[in-house]
């Protein structure tokens, strides 16, 4: 399943988005607003390594399907947006990987 670099920036990107509306929508109200900082700290180490994860994944997919530095910095601010990642993944992720074959 996560055999290719395309397949692993987009699997890590999905979820790195998704960590972000959890941590966003679910653990920073309860935190501030329920007086429950737990599942923000839960929620924030995840996010965090999952976005260490997407900078190696971005790295490692630039560097093997040639994507120009432009892409390379959409994909960077993308990932700082909520639902950034998944507009990435639809409007360019998609027509990467089908011009090399991979969707």
């Amino acid at each position: 399943m996560l055999k290719t670099p395309y397949t692993r920036f987009k699997w890590v990107a999905l979820l790195e988005g998704s960590s972000f509306l959890i941590l966003l929508f679910i653990s920073m109200p309860l935190k501030y607003l329920a007086d429950m900082p737990m599942p923000n700290k839960v929620f924030g180490m995840l996010h965090g390594l999952l976005t260490v994860l997407f900078l190696f994944a971005l790295i490692e997919f630039k560097l093997n399907y040639k994507v120009s530095w432009k892409h390379f910095f959409l994909f960077l601010i993308a990932s700082l947006l909520p639902f950034g990642t998944f507009y990435a993944e639809k409007k360019w992720l998609r027509p990467i990987g089908q011009a090399h074959g991979e969707a």
